[in-house]
């Protein structure tokens, strides 16, 4: 059985992002080969990734849904592969049952759910079967219309209500507490207040849910806004020129309660959350 306990008791998680897709916002196209994809999640691991997550469908806003064959074809090589060569967990970033239970068959450990089980709820009980980890994500609406003007009275609340609603559908569904997450879905149907809410407010949110809390702000457009805003452009920078944003987001979310991040330069994660570590342990 999967537990998160065993990457992030001690030490945060630090998830690298092992995109085989043509059409991701930060890298798609560029590890659609298996081979490439394999070679990037090795350099990941190498650079200090604890988990990596494998994603064969893009979660950007406006993306299309992709066919379960056409999902399963992209990603099940590369866990063979993965799981062959590297000695961390990995995660299959899916939505759809069978595709999920094809990566868990091949070697992954861990599914990543970004609509929580709200679209296909039969993958509870793929994971509860397989007895794998589980990552509740909260999302407004669906990655096609999920920035359409997203709104809240309460985004930290809502949020919060939402995870716990979830989690408690996994529980009942067979999976095991502690192969449970949560994600407040950072950029998925938010504005970039309510992204910065949500950051504010994270201790009480990892305390609301009371299972780990997993942040993915990686490269994400609302720190593309904030940098521009800051340095007074007019144009925002490109996601491959987000990742200093990043990093700030990953030391506070670390610092407020998260356990594992999920980003695409895992060097600079992984450095931050060892140096963060030490502190802690020196206090």
């Amino acid at each position: 059985m999967f537990t998160w306990a065993a990457v992030s008791a001690d030490h945060p998680g630090v998830m690298g992002i092992v995109n085989v897709t043509p059409d991701s916002f930060s890298d798609g196209g560029r590890y659609l080969s298996a081979d490439a994809a394999v070679t990037h999640g090795r350099a990941l691991v190498a650079a200090g990734a604890t988990l990596l997550d494998v994603g064969g469908e893009s979660t950007r806003p406006g993306a299309r849904p992709v066919e379960e064959a056409e999902e399963r074809r992209r990603v099940v090589p590369v866990i063979e592969g993965l799981v062959g060569e590297v000695e961390v967990p990995v995660s299959v970033d899916t939505t759809k049952p069978t595709v999920a239970a094809a990566a868990l068959d091949a070697g992954a450990m861990i599914v990543n759910d970004v609509s929580a089980g709200r679209l296909h709820p039969a993958i509870l009980e793929v994971v509860a079967d397989r007895r794998a980890g589980y990552v509740v994500m909260h999302m407004q609406g669906e990655p096609r219309t999920m920035q359409h003007d997203p709104r809240y009275d309460d985004v930290v609340a809502e949020v919060g209500d939402f995870l716990v609603e979830r989690l408690g559908t996994a529980r009942g569904a067979g999976i095991d507490e502690a192969s449970l997450a949560a994600d407040p879905g950072i950029g998925f149907g938010k504005t970039a207040a309510h992204n910065l809410r949500l950051l504010a407010d994270l201790p009480a949110l990892c305390d609301r849910v009371g299972v780990p809390v997993l942040v993915g702000p990686s490269r994400k457009r609302f720190l593309g806004a904030l940098l521009a805003d800051v340095a007074g452009t007019q144009g925002e920078p490109p996601p491959d020129q987000r990742d200093d944003a990043t990093l700030a987001t990953v030391v506070w979310a670390l610092d407020h309660g998260a356990r594992i991040v999920r980003v695409h330069d895992a060097q600079g994660a992984a450095r931050a959350a060892t140096l963060l570590h030490a502190m802690r342990e020196a206090a």
